[in-house]
């Protein structure tokens, strides 16, 4: 089973997606930091919508007019999603949210192209990632903006807080104790993240939406993609997400970022 993220704040679009970015780019000969958060916002003590701005890369793709399908994570110039499910550009826009997915005052984008791993594997979901080109660039404000990609080389070690849109935040899951919970259903392209007692995890309609991690430098990286699971937030069935440090060069090689 495989899931989307339910709500999506700075970039709407519908997909598995992840963001993948340098440390900054460059647009109309403007420097953009990624990973940061330029909103001053209040966050929201113990609840689980977040806050206006909070997360300001998060994607929520839309096909036709049905509406969210799932999310991607926003990159400069691509947005990265995990999925090879999404195949005609044409039918799917992407808007960007500030607050909720209702907000008239959203940036609204078509997608150019989809470029989907070539190594994607429908029953197993490995490689499950997928780049989107918008059909124009994003404008960026204080509630809109690119996440940072993280070094191939980068490790998120077990245990390390992570979150994730609605929002959660999760934990990082040991990679021996990832692959015994799902008795070898993971492949190193591959990671588990949440709690093995249950009760906190990604479901239908996360599919594509970033997990991220805080550097100690401050700026928010993307660790993984939302994929696949076994029901929600079960014990003993911990979320699984694309890592993305796995699929960087990959990324590199299509987008030069």
């Amino acid at each position: 089973m495989s899931f989307p993220v339910s709500q999506a704040f700075g970039v709407s679009v519908n997909l598995k997606a992840i963001v993948i970015s340098r440390c900054c780019c460059i647009i109309n000969n403007v420097v953009i930091n990624c990973g940061v958060r330029p909103y001053k916002h209040n966050r929201i003590v113990g609840g689980q919508n977040a806050d206006v701005g909070e997360w300001p890369w998060q994607v929520s793709l839309h096909f036709k007019t049905s509406g969210h399908v799932c999310g991607c994570t926003n990159v400069c110039v691509f947005n990265l999603c995990n999925s090879a499910e999404i195949t005609k550009p044409s039918y799917f826009s992407v808007p960007l949210h500030i607050d909720n997915i209702q907000d008239g005052s959203v940036q609204k984008r078509t997608l150019k192209n989809i470029i989907t791993h070539p190594n994607y594997d429908s029953m197993t979901y490995d490689y499950d990632i997928s780049l989107l080109e918008l059909s124009d660039p994003l404008n960026f404000t204080n509630t809109v903006h690119p996440i940072c990609l993280p070094a191939s080389t980068h490790v998120f070690s077990a245990g390390s807080v992570a979150q994730i849109l609605q929002k959660a935040e999760v934990k990082v899951i040991n990679d021996t104790v990832c692959n015994m919970v799902t008795e070898g259903q993971v492949t190193s392209r591959m990671m588990c993240s949440g709690y093995l007692t249950g009760g906190v995890d990604a479901c239908q309609g996360d599919s594509g939406g970033p997990l991220v991690c805080r550097s100690d430098v401050g700026k928010w990286f993307q660790a993984g993609i939302v994929s696949w699971g076994e029901g929600c937030a079960r014990r003993n069935k911990p979320g699984i997400y694309t890592r993305v440090t796995k699929l960087r060069d990959w990324i590199r090689e299509i987008t030069n970022i």
